[in-house]
C-alpha cells in the first residue's frame, strides 16, 4: 500500500542539545507515512540530545538545496540556539518558507524561524521561554498545543508532540495532494 508521502524528502535539523523526542518522534512518524527523512546538521558530526540519544546528520546544511526538499522540521531543545547562527540553516528555512513548503516548528525551534526573518505578523506557539523573543520579532503568541499558520505547523512543547505530529502529517499530506 502506498503511503501519502512516498518519494517525498523532508529535511529535519539536528544540532547538539536537540530535544530527543521532538526529533525522533517526527522522524519515525514521517517515515511511517513513506517520507525519506533527511537529517540535516551544521556538519556531519554525530550529536547528542538533551536526554543522551544521538543522531548523525546525513548531510550538512551547506550541501542542501531547498529545491531538493519537500519541507522541513525543526525540533526544539537547546539545538535551535546553535542552528539559528548557521547561515545555511537560515537560508534553507527562508527558501522553503518562500516556496510555500510545509515547515514544522516545535518548542524552542521558533528561534530559528525568528532568525530567518519569517515570523513577523504570524501567530506562533512554542516554549514560553521564547515567547518574548518571538513577540519582539513581530509574531503573535498563541497558547495552543499545535496549529497551522500559513505553511508553518507550530507545536508547543514535548507533551504536545502527538498534536504536533497529527497537524504536521496532515499539512504534508495536503501539500502532496496539491503537487
Amino acid at each position: 500500500m502506498a503511503e501519502r508521502l512516498d518519494g517525498k524528502t523532508i529535511g529535519i535539523f539536528v544540532a547538539p542539545g536537540f530535544e530527543d523526542l521532538e526529533f525522533w518522534v517526527p522522524v519515525m512518524r514521517l517515515r511511517e507515512e513513506g517520507a525519506r527523512v533527511l537529517v540535516i546538521g551544521m556538519n556531519g558530526d554525530t550529536v547528542t540530545g538533551k536526554h543522551c540519544l544521538t543522531a548523525t546528520p546525513d548531510v550538512a546544511a551547506s550541501d542542501v538545496a531547498s529545491e531538493s526538499l519537500f519541507g522541513l522540521v525543526i525540533p526544539g531543545g537547546w539545538a535551535p540556539d546553535k542552528l539559528r547562527r548557521d547561515p545555511d540553516v537560515l537560508r534553507l528555512v527562508d527558501e522553503c518558507h518562500t516556496a510555500g513548503k510545509t515547515i514544522g516548528i516545535i518548542c524552542h525551534a521558533g528561534w530559528v524561524a525568528a532568525s530567518a526573518g519569517i515570523v513577523r505578523g504570524m501567530r506562533f506557539t512554542g516554549s514560553r521561554g521564547i515567547k518574548d523573543d518571538l513577540e519582539n520579532a513581530g509574531a503573535i503568541w498563541v497558547d495552543e498545543p499545535a496549529f497551522r499558520e500559513g505553511n508553518i505547523v507550530w507545536g508547543r512543547v514535548v507533551e504536545d508532540i502527538p498534536a504536533f505530529c497529527r497537524e504536521l502529517v496532515a499539512a504534508f499530506g495536503e501539500q502532496a495532494e496539491r503537487t
